[in-house]
């Protein structure tokens, strides 16, 4: 009897044991099979993140793709059958005859003294108003803040007839000063919003210490505060910078064409070589190229100064 209740008990210990072993190798392969669905969502997360951002490169690297191998194909034709990556016999025609043949450095010249004098002015007078903004509570200044943002609502293209008839009385019709007062008047507002923004995370106790070491305001802000600002001044400067490089419409407003169409900027060039009847696309695309460069290398000179964290650990307490 007593072999019998051994036997039966340890009978029953083997299938418990049976039964444990069974459950956890269940529970291991549920774990596994969680494990890989896991990792093969993660990993598909992954490979769609990377196929978005390559289709999205594809669409911002072909425009550019285009107009290099129509500026390199030697024909003045935009479209064309041929399926290559390059043109067949890729030839530097079009380079040499729009800077030979073309006022293209006149137009690059023109374009470059009017974005440096808008950004010059536009940074000198935007950077001293948003530091008093940020800095003073001047009586109506909420006003001024909400006002400025109300006139950066409204286009420019507005204020066309206002903008010829004060260039008129000034005599600055046809002239380049022209064309930077008006840019220089419209990258006011915005470059002001975009300082102040910054000034207003700088710590006020960076420019009292200064103050309590003898500094003179002056000298705090040019300084102590002005430098920590390099990256909003980098950005409002690239902005207003672009800004006036691309832009047409106010252009042509007030630049009328010479004989030989030296005085233009490089937007209103480019289009003046459109014909009535036919576009020459070769010497079009090669001017584009070549007039990219510029700001391109501004660009690459600029990135040295977008820094963040430079206040960091200045203010202790």
């Amino acid at each position: 009897m007593s072999e019998q209740i051994m036997k039966a008990s340890t009978s029953g210990e083997a299938v418990a044991t049976q039964a444990q072993v069974g459950k956890r190798v269940t529970e291991r392969e549920n774990i596994r099979v969680i494990t890989f669905w896991r990792r093969f969502l993660s990993g598909l997360g992954t490979a769609l993140i990377y196929l978005f951002l390559a289709v999205m490169t594809i669409f911002a690297l072909f425009p550019i793709y285009y107009v290099i191998q129509a500026s390199l194909a030697g024909a003045q034709n935009l479209y064309t059958t041929d399926l290559k990556l390059l043109p067949a016999n890729p030839t530097l025609d079009n380079y040499v005859y729009s800077i030979t043949q073309l006022p293209l450095l006149n137009w690059i010249a023109n374009t470059f003294f009017i974005c440096a004098m808008t950004t010059l002015i536009g940074l000198t007078f935007s950077v001293s108003g948003a530091y008093a903004l940020a800095r003073f509570r001047l009586r109506g200044r909420e006003i001024g803040l909400n006002l400025l943002l109300a006139i950066q609502a409204f286009p420019g293209l507005l204020a066309l007839t206002a903008y010829y008839i004060l260039l008129t009385d000034l005599g600055l019709i046809n002239n380049l000063v022209g064309l930077v007062v008006i840019y220089a008047g419209g990258s006011l507002v915005f470059a002001c919003w975009n300082m102040k923004g910054y000034f207003d995370t700088l710590p006020v106790e960076l420019d009292q210490a200064a103050l309590i070491d003898g500094a003179t305001p002056t000298q705090a802000f040019l300084r102590v505060t002005l430098p920590l600002a390099a990256p909003a001044l980098a950005a409002s400067a690239l902005f207003i910078f672009i800004g006036g490089w691309n832009e047409y419409a106010l252009a042509n407003l007030v630049l009328n064409s010479n004989p030989t169409g030296s005085n233009l900027t490089f937007v209103l060039g480019l289009y003046a070589l459109q014909g009535d009847f036919r576009t020459p696309w070769g010497y079009f695309a090669a001017s584009s190229v070549v007039i990219s460069v510029p700001l391109i290398l501004l660009f690459l000179y600029m990135q040295r100064f977008f820094q963040s964290g430079l206040t960091i650990g200045s203010v202790k307490g």
